[in-house]
């Protein structure tokens, strides 16, 4: 594969940038491509929130960061690393990537390839990207372009899980795109290659990744309300249990974000459209997104028990969809603090990411300068951000929180070194 060949990467999140930075590594002319003049500005100025590119990756002389669908028109290999939600109604929100496709289509030629990164469903590249690609270029798909599909594994906020580290899984339409898209890949892909036997199995791939994933935390999660119950620590349970060399190293939590939380639903809305309801993966779903409304009533009750004012003053800390990650779309710690306020709390929150990166929250969130003077009746661990640490020891971000008093301390991630807790404090681990 020649350097020479010109590439463009649509859609420059935690997912596209590093793949447009890790082509112009190589020494590939790199269009770097994002319909969002902002996010344009901000990585031309060498400012990325997301911390995928340092400042010298995004000068280079053959990255071009532009807002402008004219430069796609040069290269040859498109690919397309666009968000796919879900809507409100939990279906598969195909907004972005149609908007992109449309775009490339317009400006495809004859022996161009494009390579979908996003997450879909089984069988959406045949049924929903190719009409939109012939349509809008006039062209006939394996007669004058072709198509792939390069699942991404991106783990946002992972140093050791990169792009380059991650074994890359590619699809195309014919052998000949195949074998291009694997010899493209193995030029920034340290991992290896996987040729995957067609599309659709790629496709399926990626969908069953996160809902392995999913339901055994939704696993994790119900045995955690189980436990509860009987007044055991989860933790300790699973510690025990982990002593068995089979045993798999799952642990409940809050499960948000782009991926886990969301590829499950493109899974499911395929098996309905084929007349299949899937049982075990809509009931994980059902499990992990009940989870904040569980704790929320955890934390109310506790404050309760300890007689607290009610409604109860309560602090938040971590407000993203993951630790050490500056994004709060599909938070559920953001759906815990709604939650709680359903029970007339004051929650105040604090995310030192979200500060930084100048995310703003929504308008029903509060997110004060500091403390407030008077008490807090709960503190929250909700999300362990390294920038909580001081001295190793995470507890210094939750003392200066603590009211008068007996304070319910909730640790979802459990977090928290249990032999330093406070004698004042009544400590729930998720």
């Amino acid at each position: 594969m020649s350097a020479k060949k010109v590439l463009s990467v649509t859609g420059l999140g935690y997912v596209g940038l590093p793949v447009a930075v890790s082509f112009a590594n190589a020494g590939f002319k790199t269009i770097a491509f994002d319909s969002n003049p902002n996010r344009i500005a901000a990585l031309a100025n060498a400012v990325d929130i997301t911390g995928s590119a340092s400042k010298e990756e995004l000068s280079r002389d053959n990255l071009l960061l532009t807002n402008s669908a004219e430069d796609l028109g040069s290269a040859s290999i498109h690919i397309v690393a666009v968000p796919t939600p879900v809507t409100d109604a939990k279906t598969p929100d195909l907004t972005a990537l149609q908007s992109a496709l449309t775009t490339i289509g317009e400006r495809l030629k004859k022996g161009d390839t494009v390579v979908i990164e996003s997450t879909v469903y089984p069988g959406l590249c045949d049924e929903f990207a190719l009409p939109i690609l012939e349509q809008n270029a006039g062209l006939v798909c394996n007669r004058d372009f072709s198509i792939g599909y390069s699942p991404e594994r991106i783990n946002p906020g992972d140093g050791t899980h990169t792009f380059a580290s991650i074994t890359k899984i590619v699809s195309a339409s014919n052998s000949a795109a195949l074998e291009e898209l694997a010899e493209l890949y193995g030029k920034v892909v340290n991992a290896g290659i996987f040729r995957a036997p067609s599309i659709k199995a790629a496709e399926a791939a990626k969908a069953i990744e996160n809902t392995q994933r999913d339901l055994n935390i939704a696993l994790m999660n119900e045995l955690s309300v189980l436990f509860h119950a009987m007044d055991l620590d989860t933790r300790d349970v699973l510690e025990a249990a982990g002593t068995k060399w089979n045993f798999l190293p799952f642990s409940p939590g809050l499960v948000g974000g782009h991926c886990i939380g969301v590829d499950p639903y493109y899974l499911t809305h395929k098996a309905h459209e084929l007349g299949i309801t899937p049982q075990v993966i809509t009931a994980g779903r059902g499990t992990n997104e009940a989870m904040p409304a569980f704790i929320a009533v955890q934390i109310i009750q506790g404050c309760v028990k300890l007689a607290r004012p009610m409604p109860p003053h309560i602090a938040v800390l971590g407000i993203t969809y993951k630790a050490d990650v500056p994004d709060i779309r599909n938070s559920k710690a953001l759906d815990l603090v709604s939650e709680l306020q359903k029970f007339g709390a004051t929650v105040d929150v604090f995310d030192p990411l979200v500060k930084q990166a100048g995310i703003r929250l929504p308008d029903s969130v509060e997110e004060p300068e500091k403390p407030r003077a008077e008490a807090y009746d709960a503190v929250v661990l909700a999300v362990p951000h390294k920038v909580f640490l001081t001295a190793g020891d995470m507890w210094e971000a939750v003392l200066p929180l603590l009211g008068n008093g007996t304070t319910f301390v909730a640790d979802i991630p459990a977090a928290l070194d249990r032999k330093k807790a406070p004698e004042d404090i009544v400590l729930w681990r998720l």
